[in-house]
């Protein structure tokens, strides 16, 4: 079993990246899994007006912090956006690869010259071989800057 890591309040206190979703982001969710009309929304006050579905949504871009691919074939890639939330500085990715997978992120290093910029990631995920595992594996991805260490589970089954 693998997680993000246990709670420590000070840390989450000051995080230095999170992964910023906006209601946008829930309501292409919500398409995704068959919910085309927004009047619930609209009566609950969470949007302001009518949202329309996209013709196309990738749910594996869906800007959470973990990072599932329930059905990897051969290779995919997924994008994240991180949002710079504390001091300027140098991220470097570092990667624990699930058994069987092959992961490649570009780019391999983020530079946040104040909070609030924003910048985005591709994470290649990669089966080494086909039908590795028929169960999930699990990895990790971590993005440090030497004080801050931003996680991201990863869970792959690749069929």
């Amino acid at each position: 079993m693998m997680g993000a890591g246990h709670i420590q309040p000070n840390l989450a206190a000051d995080p230095g990246l999170v992964y910023d979703l906006k209601m946008k982001d829930y309501l292409n969710f919500l398409c995704v899994h068959g919910r085309n009309d927004t009047e619930n929304e609209l009566s609950a006050g969470l949007i302001d007006k009518p949202f329309k579905c996209p013709k196309s949504y990738n749910l594996l871009n869906f800007n959470y912090p973990s990072i599932t691919v329930p059905n990897l074939q051969k290779t995919v890639t997924v994008i994240r956006i991180v949002k710079n939330v504390g001091t300027p500085g140098l991220y470097k990715v570092n990667l624990i690869e699930p058994e069987g997978i092959s992961l490649t992120v570009k780019p391999k290093t983020l530079l946040f010259n104040k909070v609030g910029q924003k910048k985005s990631f591709e994470l290649r995920l990669k089966s080494k071989k086909v039908g590795v595992s028929k169960d999930y594996v699990f990895g990790k991805l971590v993005w440090s800057d030497g004080k801050h260490n931003v996680a991201s589970p990863i869970v792959v089954k690749a069929v």
